[in-house]
């Protein structure tokens, strides 16, 4: 059957490619490193050191995630082998179609895992902290902010990662003026880094009754949750807390105690908040855990020296050039102004459809083609 020597063939060039990724992701030394860490983790005295016990499981836990997804690729690729000899041997037509379908999938899990051998960057695998910020255009600007926000929530949840939104400002009629929100889970910036910078809008407006046309713009900040072990010097006199009481939806104890924390950085300016846990203390941790990913961020950017070196920068970086459009009207495309790459469909985009865009700016940049 001609169909089926195609399928054969096409899955024949995967085996040298399963190869590559066996090699570069290292699966041989992570084999033997979960091994040392699982025995690790089942000593006596391993819960003695609470701080240490968490690093070591968090690693057990990634250590097995890229195990496990090479070694379903590898079971995956043998199956679909045995199924196309048994159709070759029974002569059976009936199951081309799931053959075709398995190794579609199949395909697709492998550009993705080959994707993730592209995050090499020191941050690349850890959560991540956003921040959009609503640009010129009053409602309409801040519309287009809360469904950036949707969005990336959206992304997150087909990807299992976990959403915590940490501050939000109201916009005065609808939207939002900004929002911070973490994304937690293995890789989740060195994704996401590919977002920051200005997202602009085109459609006819909701908000204007004469049907007009209209352009909008939000920023998007994109920082690494930084590790607890990772140096950050950030000297207590230097930092100013504000409480105040939370505006946005929550219980009543949220609602009704100055709960909420802003923290300013008196040397550089940067302000952080939260006001969506419960505690002060809940808020002044996720405050504090924003400033030091940005004060981090930045410095790593601009190849600073020392955080003291930040002061004025982050004005600089808060506002670039458009990286990304989406047009809703008169036609419908996103286009991503780095990379070239765009879809016709935006209300796929909108829902969280981002892998394109991710995949062909994590390429280029990997091919030295655009900048960090």
């Amino acid at each position: 059957m001609l169909i089926l020597d195609d399928l054969k063939q096409t899955l024949v060039t995967f085996e040298p490619k399963l190869k590559e990724l066996y090699t570069v992701l290292a699966i041989e030394d992570k084999k033997q490193q979960l091994k040392e860490l699982e025995q690790q983790s089942a000593g006596a005295d391993f819960w003695n050191d609470a701080d240490n016990s968490h690093k070591v499981l968090k690693k057990i836990s990634s250590l097995k995630s890229i195990i496990t997804k090479y070694d379903k690729l590898k079971e995956k690729f043998d199956d679909i082998g045995v199924m196309i000899e048994l159709a070759a041997e029974e002569d059976d037509e009936s199951i081309l179609a799931e053959i075709k379908t398995d190794l579609d999938e199949f395909t697709k899990n492998v550009d993705e895992l080959t994707l993730a051998t592209l995050l090499t960057g020191q941050y690349d695998a850890n959560s991540v902290i956003l921040t959009l910020h609503a640009g010129a255009g009053g409602t309409e600007a801040q519309d287009w902010t809360e469904m950036l926000m949707r969005m990336y929530q959206h992304w997150a949840d087909a990807h299992g990662y976990k959403t915590t939104v940490l501050d939000t400002l109201d916009g005065n009629d609808a939207g939002i003026k900004m929002a911070s929100m973490m994304i937690e889970g293995e890789n989740a910036y060195g994704y996401l880094k590919s977002e920051a910078g200005i997202h602009r809008l085109v459609r006819i407006s909701p908000f204007d009754a004469s049907g007009s046309r209209h352009t909008s713009f939000a920023a998007v900040d994109v920082m690494p949750e930084i590790d607890d072990d990772i140096e950050v010097e950030i000297r207590p006199e230097d930092i100013k807390m504000d409480v105040f009481r939370s505006s946005g939806a929550g219980g009543q104890h949220i609602n009704k105690t100055s709960s909420a924390v802003r923290l300013t950085h008196i040397p550089t300016g940067i302000v952080t908040s939260c006001q969506t846990q419960r505690s002060q203390v809940q808020n002044r941790d996720f405050a504090m855990k924003m400033l030091k990913s940005k004060l981090m961020a930045i410095k790593e950017a601009e190849h600073l020296a020392t955080i003291a070196d930040i002061k004025g920068v982050q004005k600089e970086i808060a506002w670039g050039s458009q990286i990304r459009s989406y047009v809703f009207m008169p036609y419908t495309l996103v286009k991503d102004h780095r990379t070239g790459y765009e879809q016709g469909n935006v209300n796929g985009v909108m829902d969280g459809d981002l892998d394109g865009f991710i995949n062909a700016y994590l390429k280029a940049l990997s091919m030295g083609q655009i900048e960090k």
